[in-house]
């Protein structure tokens, strides 16, 4: 089996969905989902899925929730070696609207506070491959991390993928300053506007063919327009495979696991695109990221 380490956020995922227009000062019906989430952890479970061997490598917080992320990610098949730090482990609620979009509230808790010597104390058992989350470059306590893992993987000459998770802390950031943290990466994952705002292009094809010049590959999802990958192979597209839209939350990480798990199992491009495209599909289908692990 393909061994993959997965550096980055774990979180308590909070997802509700308003039935009826929101009420400011009062109640509003809604349904709501409780479980598993972040970035990382969910690529790590679209991984295990997909057949690797995935230690997940991440920090939560000496409270409940930590044993409940722990224990969450052991059951869908992920080795999980998480640091414990005091303070609270990081929390998302994300708002649905009707046509499936979410809007997040963020807490990241313990996850600022992974350090380089927390992940280099887990790099050092045999891996083949590293992801690390875009969310641990995004933030300023933990960039500095994000690139002692990415030097470690490189000198062990292990592939390494980075997603770029979230376009407005990127923007805020700037591209240049996320893409040096992200320097050595060999697989880049993007959305569509998260990839214009990394390459500054006018849409997702330019953006990937820009940022195939920083990681061999690149794949950037499209939402209702499927995916693109530029690779030295080409350009491959997909159309979406989606019918049912209730919750885009996590489809992202389901595509990108799906699809890193094909490759590094030696899929080509566009078959690991049709399982990506598959399993977003079943991503937004029902509420919260992992549908099947609720709290």
């Amino acid at each position: 089996m393909i061994r993959v380490v997965v550096v980055g956020d774990v979180m308590l995922d909070v997802v509700a969905r308003p039935l009826t227009a929101i009420q400011p000062t009062s109640d509003t019906a809604a349904d709501v989902a409780i479980g598993g989430g972040g970035s990382a952890a969910n690529l790590a479970v679209a991984l295990a899925t997909g057949g690797c061997a995935v230690r997940y490598v991440g920090a939560v917080g000496d409270d409940p929730l930590g044993e409940l992320a722990r224990a969450d990610l052991a059951a869908r098949g992920v080795e999980v070696d998480l640091a414990v730090h005091a303070g609270p482990t990081g929390v998302v609620v994300a708002v649905v609207g009707a046509d499936g979009q979410r809007a997040m509230l963020t807490r990241r808790g313990a996850n600022s506070a992974l350090s380089a010597e927390d992940v280099l104390a887990r790099l050092r058992a045999p891996f083949d491959h590293l992801h690390v989350s875009g969310y641990t470059i995004l933030d300023d306590a933990t960039r500095a991390v994000a690139r002692v893992a990415i030097d470690a993987a490189r000198a062990r000459g292990a592939g390494v993928s980075v997603d770029a998770c979230s376009v407005a802390p990127l923007r805020e950031l700037g591209a240049a300053r996320f893409l040096e943290a992200a320097a050595g990466a060999t697989m880049i994952f993007a959305n569509e506007e998260e990839a214009v705002a990394l390459a500054d292009a006018g849409d997702a094809a330019a953006a990937a063919a820009v940022l195939a010049t920083r990681g061999p590959e690149v794949l950037v999802t499209r939402g209702a327009r499927g995916a693109i990958v530029v690779s030295s192979d080409g350009e491959v597209q997909v159309p979406s495979r989606a019918t049912r839209v209730v919750d885009t939350t996590g489809a992202g990480d389901a595509a990108t696991g799906a699809y890193l798990a094909a490759r590094l199992s030696g899929a080509s491009v566009a078959g690991a695109l049709e399982r990506a495209m598959d399993a977003a599909a079943r991503a937004v289908e029902g509420l919260g990221a992992r549908t099947q692990s609720r709290w």
